[in-house]
């Protein structure tokens, strides 16, 4: 009779173990190997490896030629902000009264700034007597010889702070 606490006994289950997962083992390669054998068949259907190089080759010109197309509308695209910024695109107009005890806010402040902040700003001062029409020019948000007044710092202030394409 067969003893399992032999020695003996237990090396050939041992044995019988270690073979039986060694068949599963290959059973589970085996399969495997057919399964990915099939999709190599399916994938090289009809192709050889040059006509495989070759399209890669054909990719990798494509690739090369898009990236340099990409290249051509970065540089494109950086000379239109270049140009937006300068273009006249911030604004702000400020109405008041300068004589506070006579006539109404019929007086103003326009300024008219690119994206640097430079431009220029427009002041109508209207009185009993007439209207009277200045422009000053401004460099970068500060004043370029001509002082700005109360209302025309004001102006000029908002202007700046007025959203333009984002960088």
């Amino acid at each position: 009779m067969f003893q399992i606490d032999s020695p003996s006994g237990m090396l050939t289950i041992g044995s019988a173990v270690l073979a039986g997962s060694a068949f599963c083992l290959t059973l589970f390669l085996f399969f495997r190997q057919r399964t990915l054998d099939t999709k190599l068949a399916l994938f090289f259907s009809g192709k050889s490896a040059k006509t495989l190089e070759t399209i890669l080759i054909e990719q990798l010109g494509r690739t090369r030629e898009l990236d340099r197309e990409i290249q051509e509308l970065f540089d494109a695209l950086e000379k239109l902000r270049a140009l937006s910024l300068k273009g006249l695109h911030k604004h702000a107009v400020l109405r008041f009264n300068p004589f506070k005890e006579v006539g109404s806010n019929q007086s103003f402040s326009v300024a008219l700034l690119d994206g640097d902040d430079s431009g220029v700003v427009i002041s109508s001062l209207h009185t009993r007597e007439g209207t009277r029409v200045y422009a000053k020019p401004i460099q970068k948000g500060k004043d370029a010889g001509f002082p700005f007044t109360e209302e025309e710092k004001s102006v000029i202030l908002r202007a700046a702070a007025a959203k333009i394409i984002p960088s």
